[in-house]
């Protein structure tokens, strides 16, 4: 009684292998590249951004309008807010989709105590301090890089140090 099943000769098995293994470097090839390790650094730059531009501008609401202590920290909100833009140019052109976060966006600032009292409004000190953050957490970071990010994010580090230093007075 002859077989049911076709017979393979051991030529046409190798030439079917390489077949599939030809189809599995190609389907590999158009995965997406892994992300790069500067994805999440820069995430966590952007973060720090938009925290400082938020923290600034909610400072500046609590001074007097014409003061010049409201003027300095609307212009540190600013140029925060414009460090939040290219820092997430920078994180679209290097994911090719949204720019990414480094953490879930955090709860409105302005959340009560247990004591039942609002919160105060953040001072130019706060301010000040969560500069001096970001300054320093930029430089180590702008140290690691290199190219372009390395550039952006030193830019980024000096002008923080200058918003503290000269801006807000802080470097008395």
């Amino acid at each position: 009684m002859p077989s049911a099943l076709p017979k393979i000769s051991r030529r046409r098995a190798l030439v079917s292998a390489a077949a599939l293994a030809v189809l599995g470097v190609a389907a590999a090839g158009c995965a997406d590249p892994p992300p790069s390790p500067d994805l999440a650094d820069l995430a966590a730059q952007l973060d720090r951004a938009r925290a400082d531009s938020k923290l600034a501008s909610d400072a500046a609401a609590a001074q007097p309008p014409q003061s010049s202590q409201a003027r300095a920290l609307t212009t540190v909100a600013s140029e925060r807010s414009a460090h939040a833009q290219a820092l997430t140019d920078e994180l679209v052109r290097m994911a090719g989709t949204k720019a990414p976060t480094a953490q879930p966006s955090a709860s409105s600032s302005t959340t009560t105590p247990p004591s039942g009292a609002p919160a105060p409004a953040p001072t130019a000190a706060d301010v000040i301090n969560a500069l001096k953050q970001s300054a320093q957490e930029a430089t180590t970071l702008a140290d690691r890089l290199s190219g372009y990010r390395a550039g952006l994010v030193g830019s980024i580090a000096a002008a923080c140090t200058a918003a503290y230093t000269v801006a807000l007075g802080g470097g008395q």
